[in-house]
């Protein structure tokens, strides 16, 4: 057995498809790729299900909208979300991401697009290195997706995270905007990057604490030196 096809096995896929045809066809597809899959037809199924590594979503499903079952899943599960989907529109995508998923595909498409597309976002998942990161009073558990400073919790949004947790794989290190929208955003992110400043902004308010994440006029953004403070009670 080759590499690929070994870490194909041992990756769980969930395809939450109400069209049987669609469905069964997706899932034909990727268990020729060798990955473990499960299919269900409804978004309530979808949040009963297990723990899989992605979850190939629909946005259009017969009992709950397909970005409100987005949200909940990533509220409790650090599975790669692909939005698939035949809505087209700009917005419809925005929300889906905004919403946590980590990629998009609009219908039709091909199975090998698919597979690259898994791929991927698998990557991005699953990222070489400690789960726990700590660079001054902040820590980042990346298994989680939670952040204390100072032992104090930090409630962040799932863009926020990203964002964080980009500068935290190598602090100190200027990251372009284009380079952080692209891993915290989408790979496929064309647009005004000036969209990061709302989101570095309300990420310093959240951390309180001064020059953490620190701006390089003319280059980006890094995670400045500051010193760990005492945990609070």
């Amino acid at each position: 057995m080759n590499t690929e096809a070994g870490a194909a096995e041992e990756t769980r896929i969930l395809v939450v498809e109400d069209d049987r045809g669609i469905a069964e066809s997706l899932v034909r597809g990727l268990r020729q790729a060798s990955y473990a899959v499960e299919d269900v037809r409804t978004g309530g199924a979808a949040l009963a299900a297990g723990s899989p590594d992605v979850v190939l979503l629909d946005l259009g499903l017969p009992d709950i909208d397909g970005v409100e079952v987005c949200r909940r899943l990533r509220a409790r599960s650090d599975a790669a979300i692909i939005a698939v989907t035949a809505r087209g529109e700009e917005a419809d995508r925005v929300v889906a991401l905004d919403e946590g998923a980590d990629d998009y595909l609009v219908k039709p498409f091909g199975l090998a697009e698919l597979l690259a597309r898994i791929r991927a976002v698998l990557r991005r998942r699953r990222p070489a290195g400690p789960e726990i990161v700590r660079h001054g009073p902040l820590t980042l558990d990346l298994r989680t997706r939670q952040v204390s400073v100072g032992g104090r919790a930090v409630a962040l949004t799932p863009k926020e995270f990203g964002i964080l947790e980009c500068l935290a794989a190598d602090p100190g290190r200027v990251l372009s905007r284009q380079q952080i929208l692209e891993r915290a955003w989408d790979s496929h992110w064309y647009g005004p990057t000036k969209v990061l400043d709302v989101h570095i902004a309300a990420l310093r308010r959240k951390l309180g604490v001064p020059g953490l994440v620190e701006t390089v006029y003319g280059h980006g953004f890094r995670l400045g030196t500051v010193q760990a403070s005492p945990e609070q009670p």
